[in-house]
């Protein structure tokens, strides 16, 4: 690694919060007002981290160009930003994680693709929009994930370079972003991974199976 760590940048679901069961439950909420069945909760886990589409497309089994996905879409959010943090929660560790980074001077921050509209008051309910040095979300800029721009803004916001960041992510998407931005990436393993997904091909730098695994990987 050529430098030391600095800064450490997370994705927000699947990373640094599990929200599929808030997710999860607006979903089948959106499904039983159309007349459908509930889906079960581990069907709909590894969808999460790809955003509303994706869990419409998984409910629903209809093409996003469709006249009533957008609605549906639409619902599903309102539905979610109303019950934001019912049981959203840190995954197990990352609060020690946290705790452990600012302990050591390295600030940290969040890059998701999630819209602003969602991003802030879900940090805002978990307490932690004051500890966070930098938060970017899937509107701040122009590009998403898995373009680097939005990672790049975020080292600049921290005061860190690119090379003395690091990025935690669940997709393959968070692993392109960074490594096209030049920072060090990780995987969360314990994260919304689907059967599907082969992160060992990703091109990271390393893949954890619980948060605090991140520490040995600073530098």
């Amino acid at each position: 690694m050529p430098q030391v760590i600095r800064t450490v940048l997370f994705d927000l679901d699947g990373t640094l919060a599990d929200t599929a069961p808030d997710l999860a439950w607006a979903l089948n909420q959106v499904l039983q007002e159309q007349g459908r069945e509930p889906l079960p909760y581990e069907q709909i886990r590894p969808v999460v981290s790809h955003g509303g589409i994706a869990l419409i497309k998984l409910g629903f089994a209809i093409d996003p160009q469709a006249p009533e996905f957008q609605p549906l879409r639409e619902r599903l959010l309102a539905i979610y930003r109303a019950n934001i943090a019912r049981e959203t929660r840190l995954f197990d560790g990352m609060p020690e994680l946290l705790k452990a980074l600012e302990a050591r001077g390295i600030n940290w921050g969040v890059v998701t693709n999630k819209p602003a509209w969602l991003t802030e008051p879900l940090l805002a309910a978990l307490d932690l929009t004051p500890r966070c040095a930098t938060t970017i979300s899937g509107d701040t800029l122009p590009q998403r994930k898995p373009h680097p721009a939005p990672m790049l803004l975020a080292c600049e916001q921290a005061g860190s370079q690119a090379a003395q960041c690091l990025y935690l992510g669940d997709a393959e998407r968070d692993v392109q972003a960074g490594r096209a931005a030049g920072m060090t990436t990780l995987v969360a393993g314990f994260g919304y991974l689907g059967t599907e997904d082969h992160p060992e091909g990703w091109g990271a730098d390393g893949i954890i199976d619980h948060p605090l695994q991140l520490l040995d990987h600073l530098g």
